[in-house]
């Protein structure tokens, strides 16, 4: 590893690029740890705010913008302007982990280009095919992907005086979100959420009544409720180069999920393994449609029929893109060695078990209710195959450290108020359940 640069604009060597990340979460900050262990490098940072995942961090040079999509691209001409004026000339590697900021810079990859920017993404087209959940599920019936049980709800006439939503053929409760979180980023309602559990009818036709007065006008969809607790999760991460290979992949096996409202969905602790199933899967649909770039999948394992299903496609690096370093394959190495230095990889894949996790690891092991997946985690923790994105030696002051200690004691709250324990042992209870229906079939069957 090369020595850090130090002080902001301070030259960039060796590698011959300067990476460039819009955002300002925990993902962006991991996706900054990675390129500093692979090269030892500073990384400006394009935030809206300066919150506490990259606050105070001495790898971080941080530029503030606006959230237009006119204000970013502006923001990020005035980054290049301001590099070349202090002598840099290299390429600047352009990152986020944020699907609606990834299609404002595949939109303007022309103006950014020519400003010095190189973009690992697919083309706009390509990326608002397959983000749009409904499109997606197309795609994955074409290459006999499974996915779980949908219906299509399309706002695009719901200024018609006699428009309806079509009718739910499947038992409530059920799962509400948008097809795409781009035309979904800028509807405002009271009590909006990423993602809706609905228990019945009247709950889901509220839900369409507060998106066509907030002006929603996309697609929604409403799928089948999968049972099961957040272990019953799988997270898929892949690099596809490009020529369209994909050239690294990465599993993980969920072990709980954030549950704050505008969290919802995001892992905040994983067990990193290769679940070759989902994997080949995964390879299999990004070289069908040609994809270049980073891709992140959200699958669950059915219980009542033990068939993995994938939700969506995000068009980026996930938010918990440290998984992929902890397990043996840092992607900044594999996207450096494709765009800036034209070398060709051959494939791999993180193979290293290693506990991902945010959360205490005493509240952690409170929510594994599975008694062979919770020996599993606390033995990892005991032999010290634990990673948190944010604790980085290289990067420990003392107000990084107190940031990281009460995100910790946030958790414990958050999970208290919007997780409570008698919701997870139903989750759990409903997955064993189904899955012990699957055996006593299948027992029946062969008999």
């Amino acid at each position: 590893m090369t020595t850090p640069q130090s002080g902001p604009g301070a030259a960039t060597s060796g590698p011959g690029f300067h990476p460039v990340i819009v955002g300002s979460d925990i993902g962006v900050y991991a996706l900054t740890r990675s390129f500093h262990e692979a090269y030892g490098l500073r990384t400006t940072v394009v935030a809206f705010a300066e919150p506490g995942p990259i606050a105070h961090s001495q790898l971080i040079d941080t530029v503030l913008s606006g959230t237009g999509a006119e204000e970013i691209v502006a923001t990020l001409e005035q980054v290049a302007r301001d590099r070349r004026a202090a002598g840099h000339r290299e390429p600047l590697l352009l990152q986020s982990n944020m699907d609606w900021v990834v299609r404002i810079l595949a939109r303007h990859r022309s103006v950014l280009q020519t400003a010095g920017y190189v973009l690992p993404y697919a083309d706009e087209a390509l990326i608002d095919r397959i983000c749009d959940k409904a499109e997606f599920s197309a795609v994955c019936a074409e290459l006999g992907i499974p996915t779980p049980a949908t219906v299509i709800q399309d706002f695009a006439g719901a200024d018609a005086p006699g428009w309806k939503p079509e009718p739910v053929g499947f038992d409530y409760p059920v799962i509400a979100k948008p097809a795409s979180s781009a035309d979904y980023h800028d509807v405002h309602f009271a009590g909006k959420k990423k993602i809706y559990e609905i228990a019945s009818r009247a709950e889901l036709d509220s839900l369409w009544g507060n998106l066509r007065r907030a002006g929603f006008r996309g697609r929604f969809l409403v799928q089948e409720m999968i049972p099961g607790d957040d272990t019953q999760m799988r997270s898929v991460t892949t690099y596809s180069d490009t020529s369209g290979r994909v050239t690294l992949r990465c599993s993980a096996r969920v072990l709980l999920e954030e549950r704050t409202p505008a969290a919802r969905g995001n892992p905040s602790a994983m067990i990193v393994e290769p679940i070759e199933e989902i994997l080949d899967a995964a390879q299999r649909l990004c070289e069908h449609v040609g994809w270049q770039g980073f891709a992140n999948f959200d699958v669950k394992l059915d219980p009542r029929d033990g068939v993995y299903k994938f939700f969506e496609q995000n068009p980026r690096i996930g938010r918990n893109n440290y998984y992929l370093t902890a397990g043996g394959q840092n992607p900044t190495e594999v996207l450096v060695d494709d765009v800036i230095h034209g070398e060709q990889r051959e494939p791999t894949t993180a193979r290293c078990e290693v506990l991902y996790c945010v959360v205490p690891h005493r509240l952690l092991r409170r929510y594994v209710l599975d008694d062979g997946l919770r020996a599993r985690v606390v033995g990892l923790m005991r032999t010290g195959r634990t990673v948190h994105p944010l604790r980085y030696s290289a990067d420990a002051s003392p107000r990084r450290r107190l940031y990281v200690l009460t995100a910790l004691v946030n958790h414990v709250r958050k999970y208290r108020r919007f997780y409570p324990a008698s919701a997870l042992r139903a989750n759990f209870e409903a997955a064993r359940a189904a899955s012990a229906s699957r055996r006593t079939a299948a027992g029946q069957e062969t008999r």
